[in-house]
């Protein structure tokens, strides 16, 4: 599990959103960005973190950022995802793993004693010059939105 380090630029990429358009990291130049890999929609666990990173969303807008959430999910799951959970955060469709493995949050997990390749839960925090500010990797969720939303009015004071 690689991927960029903290101060690198963060790779740029271009995925469709859960409408079906195009979003492009460098569309949001001079905003921050919560980047954020999950699994799979409407798990426990992803479906937490999504409504956290909601709930708080206002927040980061105040403080100058976007919530980006990237998985293997299709657009026509993304859109489901939305609608059941109310979920306000953007989320993109990265079904061939491409950024998900650009970004290191592609390997292999364990679960149950099994041993299989999966997504691992990684959130990038990029200031508005584009460069990674801090990296959580293996994320649990509990308190991750928190953290995150700490770690950024931290960083910018």
């Amino acid at each position: 599990m690689s991927g960029p380090n903290i101060g690198e630029k963060a790779p740029d990429f271009c995925l469709p959103n859960s409408m079906g358009e195009e979003v492009c990291l460098k569309d949001y130049k001079g905003k921050w960005i919560v980047l954020y890999f999950y699994p799979r929609d409407n798990t426990s666990g992803c479906t937490r973190e999504a409504i956290d990173f909601t709930t708080l969303l206002n927040e980061f807008n105040k403080n100058g950022a976007v919530v980006i959430g990237v998985s293997p999910d299709s657009i026509k799951s993304h859109q489901k995802f939305i609608d059941k959970h109310g979920l306000k955060v953007e989320l993109l469709s990265d079904t061939d793993k491409k950024v998900i493995k650009l970004y290191g949050a592609w390997g292999k997990k364990k679960r149950y004693g099994r041993e299989f390749e999966g997504v691992i839960r990684s959130t990038y925090l990029i200031d508005d010059k584009g460069i990674i500010r801090h990296i959580w990797k293996k994320v649990r969720v509990q308190g991750h939105a928190e953290e995150v939303l700490n770690k950024l009015m931290e960083l910018k004071k």
